[in-house]
């Protein structure tokens, strides 16, 4: 009984958090909309643009892209090559999920030293108009890092179990 009820509340925690996520992405498109419109009236009717627009606008979408991809889109939803991936059987679809699963990890694992010392290097340098140091703005791709790290570790070990990435079994 109480493993039950540890799992369910995990799979609540794991929904709410999921949740929390899309609204990070919700947050990041309306500042991105936002800002964009200020920049069009600032421009077409003061007739003075305003430089800071930009910069918020890119680090926006930089962060909607890699957050987004980090923990909003679902297993289901990433492009694949599915004309391929959907005529295999179940074990072989899961032989390809554990080696393209490993195959990731260990890319992402061996980027990740030298990405963490990029990103805390550009600690020196600020974006031109807000003067935010662009380590802030790129932290977001070690975040992407380690999200995608487990993800693609727990689709093998799901694999392993014999569950296929959508969730199904799989003979």
């Amino acid at each position: 009984m109480s493993d039950d009820s540890s799992i369910w509340r995990a799979a609540r925690l794991g929904r709410w958090l999921r949740r929390r996520a899309d609204n990070v992405i919700v947050v990041l498109l309306s500042v991105m909309f936002a800002t964009f419109i200020v920049q069009i009236f600032a421009r077409y009717v003061l007739n003075r643009p305003v430089g800071w627009s930009e910069e918020v606008i890119i680090a926006a979408w930089l962060w909607t892209v890699l957050w987004g991809a980090a923990f909003v889109v679902s297993e289901d939803e990433e492009i694949r090559f599915d004309i391929i991936y959907s005529n295999l059987s179940g074990r072989i679809r899961r032989v390809v999920t554990v080696m393209t699963g490993i195959v990731l990890v260990a890319l992402y694992a061996v980027s990740l030293p030298a990405s963490y010392a990029y990103v805390s290097f550009m600690k020196v340098e600020r974006s031109a108009y807000l003067h935010v140091p662009l380590n802030w703005l790129y932290s977001i791709y070690i975040i992407f890092l380690v999200a995608c790290i487990v993800r693609y570790g727990w689709l093998v070990v799901a694999a392993f179990r014999g569950r296929a990435p959508g969730g199904d079994a799989q003979s």
